[in-house]
């Protein structure tokens, strides 16, 4: 779209802009040339008289152009008055033409200054990013437009060249050789005009196009590559490359053009013995330049490699286990479909490789290759290697690595692939993020704390693939990012700033607030110790984690705090800070004969909440004190949600209670959470051990009674027998027992 319709769009033509053409510029002869006069160097003129006349002449024959098209289609009474134009622009500027593109380079400056200030107010309205989407939209979509100016010019050219040749030709005779010479004279001069004016909107077009490309590969590119990059270990970054792959291919077509365009020009300086243009070779290497610059950052990693049975933990790897990973080159012309092969490179040009004491070498089991080719349905030149995997190269290591663990060696696939098209030939390459290659799965939590540790570090290329030789602090600003990334890749919800700081107050010693490699990875760590209580959220806690029931972490006296003045029966979820593997607990407060007393079971581990979920342990848990009275301490979530409503749609217990197939000779039991109350309740208050053995000296039917009368208005629940035997029980509680 051209500047001026721009300013026509958001109805800018008011106010300063109006006053502006009535002082200076006719407005009518912008708004009818506004397309021709915005694709000329105006600035250039207004210092360069001679450059200033040819731009006045090159008007006036624009003009009759467009005067005698309005001929041919019966337009001159509907159309531009192109000849008052022309009488106008004579008049005043025949002998002074420099005075023209001085106003029209302050005309253009200024509707530039406010249409730049429109764009802006507009644009507060608007998220930043697609204001630079629409702002990179709109230079491409003026580019295309210069493009198809340039093609009439050399369309013109060539037309021009043909009746030169033509006359030529066709009148040798002496007779008129003083008029043909006239004419020739003329039509020369003009020709030569037309192919400087040719060579100079070319020039102006790949400065834009410079600027374009430069912004592409310098700016938007690294910031996807950013993106994805954080996106690997968690972050709920967007990194479609849909835009990316539009403006690409755009500017490798509009280069493509203007190369064919040069091509055009060199064949007619060849086909009619023209002078040849000293500036020519210039651009011609220049556009070549853009080009190979454009293409050479167009492979991208799309898809990171990852194995297959660790979708949420890519760059982590393991000899003779299949891996996958997918490019895409983003300058998605039809010319190039089929034209790049692609193959994959384990650790090329890593110098570590080399100079590294132990470091390991690994190769791909088979050839990986594969030719870019179209996608469907996005239709992009993409190549999946679905099928990788690597094996170790034996006998070229000696020793260990260097104070590096095999978790912190760190390695790279390159896809490299050549470009030969047109004339051109260059390398491309493009390298995955910095991976880790393990020989055992034991290794994987390890594993996964060098590969956030590395990207939340090394966040440019080429990559520091020696970083845990001496690896640089965290701040906790970077680490607790990347931990609250953790959790919500894994159950949906991100670490709150009440978690953070107990997390902070755990991990971080250092006066400065950074967090050092071996505090945080190594020996008794605290990242083994979060990466448990992942994996336990991962397997049974994801949707109580998902929805905000799960407090989480928080220390023993935080919880004594937030307890204490609330009512009797209010609990909460945090996980426990002694276990290694991720466990679980609920402490509720208890207020009697005047005191308060906050209570903790002992945590469960995974192998309890695989035989019953937690929110039936929640609804099931009892406890009994010693006068053989049992009850359900558990009653509002906190800070006061009703143990039901936060907890209902969860429980499984009609599933529980459905009848089970009769085993002959034992009687029926089920798993029933319980614990002994202390009398008087502990104070200061201690974890309670979570106990299923029963007095014997209860009677059945009073136990049942009290554990399950929250039970027994459930539809389909079996009738309770009205005797019970006198049978000892071990580690469970009678439902619907029956005689052997």
């Amino acid at each position: 779209m051209a500047q001026w319709q721009e300013l026509l769009r958001l109805n800018l033509l008011q106010g300063q802009l109006s006053q502006l053409y009535e002082k200076k510029f006719p407005r009518h002869i912008r708004h009818s040339l506004c397309f021709w006069i915005e694709s000329q160097d105006w600035d250039l003129a207004a210092e360069d008289e001679n450059k200033a006349a040819m731009c006045f002449c090159a008007l006036l024959a624009y003009l009759e152009e467009q005067w005698n098209r309005s001929i041919q289609e019966n337009n001159v009474f509907s159309g531009p008055d192109f000849p008052g134009m022309q009488d106008y622009l004579v008049k005043h500027f025949n002998y002074e033409p420099r005075n023209l593109a001085i106003i029209l380079s302050e005309c253009l400056s200024e509707e530039k200054r406010v249409l730049a200030s429109a764009l802006e107010k507009q644009g507060s309205g608007r998220p930043a990013v697609e204001q630079t989407w629409a702002e990179m939209d709109y230079k491409i979509n003026d580019l295309k437009r210069q493009i198809l100016e340039v093609k009439k010019k050399v369309k013109s050219l060539e037309v021009l060249n043909e009746n030169l040749d033509y006359i030529q030709k066709t009148w040798p005779s002496k007779a008129v050789e003083h008029h043909i010479g006239l004419a020739h004279s003329h039509a020369a001069a003009e020709k030569e005009y037309l192919k400087q004016m040719v060579l100079e909107h070319i020039g102006k077009i790949l400065k834009e196009a410079e600027q374009i490309v430069a912004v592409l590969t310098d700016v938007e590119l690294p910031e996807w590559k950013h993106k994805q990059q954080m996106a690997c270990i968690g972050s709920p970054a967007k990194t479609c490359l849909s835009h990316l792959q539009k403006w690409f291919s755009a500017v490798a077509e509009l280069l493509l053009h203007v190369r064919q365009q040069l091509q055009k020009l060199q064949d007619l300086i060849k086909k009619y013995n023209s002078a040849q243009t000293s500036s020519l070779p210039d651009i011609i290497e220049f556009a070549a330049f853009l080009f190979i610059k454009l293409l050479t950052n167009a492979l991208v990693v799309e898809k990171q490699p990852v194995m297959l049975s660790l979708p949420q933990r890519p760059l982590i790897l393991k000899t003779g286990v299949r891996f996958t990973a997918t490019v895409r080159f983003l300058a998605n012309l039809p010319e190039f479909k089929n034209l790049l092969k692609v193959k994959p490179v384990f650790d090329k040009d890593v110098e570590e490789a080399r100079t590294v004491n132990g470091f390991r070498h690994f190769d791909f089991n088979r050839d990986n290759s594969k030719v870019l080719d179209v996608d469907t349905p996005n239709g992009g030149l993409v190549a999946e290697f679905g099928h990788m995997s690597l094996k170790e190269i034996k006998g070229r290591s000696k020793g260990s690595c260097e104070s590096v663990l095999v978790t912190e060696e760190l390695h790279i696939i390159k896809f490299v692939t050549v470009f030969q098209y047109a004339g051109l030939e260059c390398n491309i390459e493009v390298s995955s993020l910095p991976m880790v290659v393990l020989s055992s799965t034991n290794q994987i939590s390890s594993a996964w704390a060098s590969v956030m540790w590395c990207n939340m570090l090394s966040t440019s290329e080429p990559r520091n693939l020696a970083l845990f030789a001496d690896p640089p602090p965290l701040t906790w600003q970077q680490l607790s990012q990347a931990l609250s990334w953790q959790f919500l890749s894994v159950g949906q919800r991100e670490l709150d700033e009440n978690q953070l700081s107990m997390l902070k107050d755990k991990i971080v010693d250092d006066p400065d607030g950074l967090v050092h490699w071996s505090k945080f990875s190594k020996n008794e760590s605290s990242w083994m110790w979060i990466d448990g209580i992942l994996d336990l959220i991962k397997k049974y806690l994801v949707d109580l984690w998902r929805d905000g029931h799960i407090m989480g972490f928080v220390s023993r006296e935080r919880t004594r705090v937030l307890l204490q003045e609330k009512q009797s029966g209010t609990f909460l979820l945090r996980f426990s800070e002694s276990s290694k593997d991720g466990a679980i607990t609920f402490s509720w407060v208890e207020h009697s004969n005047g005191e308060t007393h906050v209570h903790a079971v002992e945590p469960y581990t995974k192998k309890e909440l695989m035989a019953l979920c937690l929110p039936d342990i929640i609804y099931l848990y009892s406890l009994r004190a010693q006068g053989q009275e049992t009850r359900n301490p558990l009653l509002y979530l906190y800070p006061n949600i009703p143990k039901d409503t936060a907890f209902g749609r969860y429980y499984n217990i009609p599933a529980m209670l459905a009848p089970k197939k009769d085993v002959s000779g034992y009687i029926n039991r089920r798993l029933v959470p319980i614990s002994i109350h202390p009398t008087p309740p502990s104070s200061p208050p201690r974890e309670m051990n979570m106990d299923i053995d029963l007095d014997t000296c209860v009677e059945p039917d009073q136990l049942i009674q009290d554990l399950f009368s929250d039970l027994l208005t459930l539809p389909g629940f079996p009738a309770l027998w009205p005797s019970y035997p006198n049978t000892q029980t071990d580690q469970a509680i009678f439902d619907d027992p029956r005689s052997s």
